[in-house]
């Protein structure tokens, strides 16, 4: 059964503006259909689900093995069998000691006990954040056995496919995704809800009826556990390839200039703050929201947060039952490569730093990240996730849909 959400916000607005206004016609011209919304609606509860659930019988998907690597081909295989035929890898290699050592840090002791990760303030009760690294404690023997394999160093592929724009093919956005998790579980939230909202969202821009103005990029990255490992190989090999046309003269862009990247990271479980006894609440809190991130300290800090607004707007008119909400502390994702050199933004269940960061998701990287712990209102979280990035990404990228 469909949520009943009232957005009051919105028909707030919308009866300020009907407000004494004299109606139509009854023989005016009706409005065009808005081809976005047909395209938004193409956005279905069941298929999101199946897909995440597609993405849970490789376990956890750790990287460096065996398991990764069969969810990268399937995904690719998913990809092609939506019509978006021109898949491509981006290929690395991964030494842990060398990337631990390249990482960094934040702060000391003191810093850390009030500020959260990107700038957030910590507030009210604070959870622990941690990672399972005990395979006993998944009870399930199946599922252990699966993710039993140990990740081991080496080359590492990231898998994309893009939309080729009918106009503009030298310019493009990037939707994004990590596919690799943690925890012994099944990552099903962290991150099967991004990256099955990344294919959904691939599935319907690559309908042969759909065209855009300018190009689309579907991106899943890999390593995003072991830090952002494979969105910077990305943008290590690919940034000062942007706009250049390859042949000369062919009309072609392997790497068309970024205009915005979107990442999209855990977007099922917002049940709010942890009571004090450290206990969740079974179910999805009233003022669940999308929350849309950008980072304030970011080069491009100005455009992000404008193409934040327009997220926003989208969500106001393409969501079905939740609303989205603008923070400035997008952190622990894998646009934060990006955010120096395009818009980057975050879409998330909760704030990064002082919500996930304080314990607000008990599955994160638990055993209990699995397909079935969660119910239908967490998943149609994800889906307006997914029709507030439609909806945006359509605007932004000049969709239409032929008859």
């Amino acid at each position: 059964m469909k949520s009943m959400r009232l957005r009051t916000p919105a028909l707030f607005f919308c009866a300020t503006l009907t407000w004494g206004q004299t109606p139509a016609p009854a023989d005016a011209p009706k409005a065009p259909p808005d081809p976005i919304a047909a395209m938004a609606e193409r956005l279905d509860l069941e298929k999101y689900k199946a897909t995440i659930k597609g993405l849970t019988q490789f376990g956890d998907r750790r990287q460096g093995t065996d398991r990764n690597r069969a969810a990268l081909d399937w995904i690719e295989a998913q990809l092609k069998s939506y019509g978006c035929a021109n898949t491509e890898r981006v290929r690395f290699d991964y030494a842990p000691a060398a990337a631990a050592a390249g990482r960094g840090g934040r702060g000391g002791a003191a810093a850390a006990a009030t500020m959260g990760p990107g700038g957030a303030r910590r507030r009210g009760v604070r959870m622990p954040e941690s990672v399972n690294n005990d395979p006993l404690k998944q009870p399930d023997v199946k599922l252990r056995e699966l993710n039993s394999q140990a990740s081991t160093p080496g080359p590492r592929e990231d898998v994309f496919c893009t939309k080729i724009g009918a106009t503009h093919p030298e310019e493009m956005y990037i939707i994004a995704a990590h596919m690799d998790g943690i925890g012994w579980g099944e990552a099903a939230n962290d991150d099967g809800s991004g990256t099955a909202l990344v294919m959904e969202l691939a599935r319907v821009f690559s309908s042969p009826e759909v065209q855009t103005e300018r190009s689309i990029r579907f991106a899943l990255w890999n390593n995003e556990e072991t830090g952002l490992n494979g969105a910077r190989a990305y943008v290590a090999q690919r940034k000062d390839l942007q706009g250049q046309e390859s042949p000369a003269g062919s009309g072609k862009y392997p790497e068309p200039k970024w205009l915005g990247m979107i990442q999209h990271d855990m977007m099922m479980f917002d049940h709010g703050m942890p009571r004090k006894d450290g206990t969740m609440s079974k179910d999805q809190r009233p003022e669940a929201d999308v929350n849309i991130e950008y980072q304030m300290t970011s080069k491009l800090a100005d455009q992000a947060m404008l193409l934040a607004h327009k997220f926003q707007l989208a969500n106001e008119k393409y969501a079905t039952d939740y609303p989205a909400t603008i923070g400035p502390h997008m952190t622990n994702t894998d646009s934060t490569p990006f955010q120096d050199l395009t818009p980057s933004l975050s879409l998330r269940e909760c704030e990064r730093g002082s919500q996930i960061g304080n314990g607000w998701d008990p599955h994160h990287h638990q055993p209990t990240d699995l397909y079935v712990t969660f119910t239908d209102e967490d998943f149609r979280l994800g889906l307006n996730a997914a029709q507030t990035t439609l909806g945006a990404i359509a605007q932004l990228a000049g969709a239409t849909l032929s008859k």
